[in-house]
């Protein structure tokens, strides 16, 4: 009976499932994180990041912060170097903006440009930044 409540199919090999990135050094995906100018388009909820060599590119998106939804190393892994797989409509609405039709995601592929260190130190840097908060679902009025 368990086979057919799990569906006995073997797991996916392409899944994040078990994935664990040794220690990153959060000062220093801070760092990284400025010098391939991912704060250019990236802010930090809680972190000052500097300003002056930033051009207006009119896009900020914030990283960190409150969430309702867990940020795992998998999902902060496939973001950074696959930033195609997966786009929210809001910012597919900043791309159809940009008359750029010819793009999934603005976030060019970093992956030839940074080292294996550096992406697990800006996924620490990044993962410090987050909080989950269960959503108050007690005092929430439903509208059917």
């Amino acid at each position: 009976m368990v086979c057919a409540l799990t569906s006995c199919s073997p797991p996916d090999a392409n899944s994040g499932r078990g994935l664990r990135l040794p220690e990153g050094n959060v000062a220093a995906g801070q760092e990284a994180f400025v010098s391939l100018s991912c704060h250019r388009c990236h802010s930090v909820d809680g972190v000052d990041l500097p300003e002056e060599d930033i051009p207006a590119t009119g896009i900020d998106i914030t990283l960190g912060g409150e969430q309702t939804v867990v940020k795992t190393y998998g999902s902060l892994l496939t973001s950074i170097t696959n930033p195609e797989h997966v786009v929210r409509d809001k910012y597919k609405a900043l791309i159809e903006a940009s008359g750029a039709s010819d793009i999934t995601s603005m976030m060019p592929v970093m992956n030839e440009h940074m080292t294996v260190q550096q992406l697990i130190d800006i996924i620490a840097f990044l993962d410090d930044h987050y909080s989950v908060v269960v959503p108050d679902y007690v005092n929430h009025t439903y509208s059917y």
